[in-house]
């Protein structure tokens, strides 16, 4: 099915983006398609290394680590007739095995990562959060690749923010154990304050 990009007034449901047959990735934000872009060498790097470093870190645990493309659905109770909200964040953690299904994650993950684009950057930082806080994800990691950080928003612990520059260790405040050097995730990060 094609998709009208340009009639920002036509919303869709889950039920039409489960039909929609064409090799592009969509998101669902309120009923509104979003085309996303293919990632840049940068971004698929970073997406790599933090994957590489959460299943690591995961192994022996009951969590498990799912890059994108991943479907998360953020209304599980939704009908699939209403407007829908379906994201492939860039890595979801989903400790809760019953909310994975053969379409993905149904319900909201324990952690997001969502990797900025410099092409759009409000979708991850405005959209975005405040679906997964909305979801109830209790950890979102915002990552500028080019400035070479990482911002944790606690989003279920009073909104705290945590900022985390390339020449930091990342500590997860949802795993208290999951630490992560970033120098080996942006060794070729800019320096940005």
């Amino acid at each position: 099915m094609p998709i009208p990009a340009e009639n920002r007034d036509e919303w869709f449901s889950y039920e039409d983006y489960l039909s929609w047959d064409d090799d592009q990735r969509w998101e669902l934000i309120d009923g509104k398609a979003y085309l996303m872009a293919a990632p840049s060498p940068a971004h698929q790097r970073v997406s790599m290394a933090l994957s590489a470093e959460i299943f690591n870190y995961l192994k022996g645990k009951t969590c498990e680590v799912f890059p994108a493309p991943f479907d998360v659905r953020l209304d599980p109770e939704c009908s699939w007739k209403a407007k829908g909200n379906v994201v492939q964040p860039d890595i979801s953690v989903v400790c809760n095995s019953e909310q994975l299904d053969e379409r993905g994650c149904n319900g909201a993950p324990t952690l997001v990562v969502e990797i900025l684009s410099p092409d759009n950057p409000e979708h991850d930082l405005l959209r975005k959060y405040n679906k997964y806080k909305d979801a109830g994800v209790k950890e979102y990691w915002i990552v500028n690749p080019v400035a070479g950080k990482i911002t944790i928003c606690m989003l279920q612990e009073n909104g705290n923010d945590f900022e985390f520059k390339k020449d930091d260790t990342l500590q997860s405040h949802t795993f208290s154990d999951l630490s992560i050097p970033l120098a080996s995730i942006f060794p070729n990060a800019q320096d940005a304050n």
